[in-house]
């Protein structure tokens, strides 16, 4: 079999799955997929998210595919009720077409003349793009607040970082152990245990403390 025929056979399946979740959606279909809403939605959004991160980090590679799957219906069933919309309504192939139009994009060093020596470069290139892209004032802007303490903790350094931004976080000994990764888990294990006893909410301070951080680096960097 051919790469172009693998590709026509891969595109089919995905064709598939839209009209699988046009039938479910439409009159006749299943009633408790006509009834869901992308608010009634969020839930399985983020379960299916959090399954696929699991599948990637212990499961099979079995796991990974049924997983990634239902993170794709998740995308396939939110585009179909998008259509809907009485005023502004898209489908699936608007939102296909926004992120290859998002990827030929901040992708100059392949689709278009830029140079880029690296990965490090890539990447610089990517943020310096996307602000201009999205019109941010700060490095800051865009990050869900929702996210996951230790999640925005990493993503608020990450981007104060690669935005050159010079604000130091708060320095701690770093652990000891051979395993590095494990050492640093059962110390942040340790803390939220510590937390609990004295009654404090672990995730609240670490929040807390990354909207202090925030802050300081908003207040810092140089404006547009």
């Amino acid at each position: 079999m051919t790469a172009e025929s693998d590709a026509r056979r891969d595109g089919e399946s995905l064709l598939d799955l839209v009209a699988v979740m046009d039938r479910l959606r439409s009159p006749g279909g299943c009633p408790w997929d006509a009834e869901q809403t992308h608010t009634s939605l969020i839930e399985y959004l983020v379960e299916e998210a959090y399954e696929a991160i699991e599948a990637i980090e212990i499961g099979s590679r079995a796991d990974l595919k049924e997983e990634l799957g239902d993170v794709l219906l998740q995308v396939v069933f939110h585009s179909r009720i998008a259509q809907e919309h009485g005023e502004d309504p898209f489908d699936i192939d608007d939102v296909a077409r926004g992120v290859v139009d998002k990827l030929t994009s901040r992708h100059p060093h392949v689709f278009g003349d830029v140079t880029a020596a690296d990965a490090d470069e890539v990447e610089a290139n990517w943020v310096k793009l996307k602000a201009a892209e999205k019109q941010r004032a700060s490095v800051l802007d865009g990050i869900p607040n929702g996210l996951p303490a230790l999640a925005l903790a990493a993503k608020t350094l990450s981007r104060t970082t690669r935005g050159g931004v010079d604000v130091a976080a708060p320095q701690v000994d770093p652990p000891s152990g051979d395993d590095r990764e494990r050492a640093y888990g059962e110390t942040l294990l340790g803390l939220v245990a510590a937390a609990r006893a004295e009654g404090i909410d672990a995730e609240a301070a670490l929040r807390a403390a990354v909207r202090d951080y925030a802050a300081t680096v908003r207040a810092v960097e140089p404006k547009p």
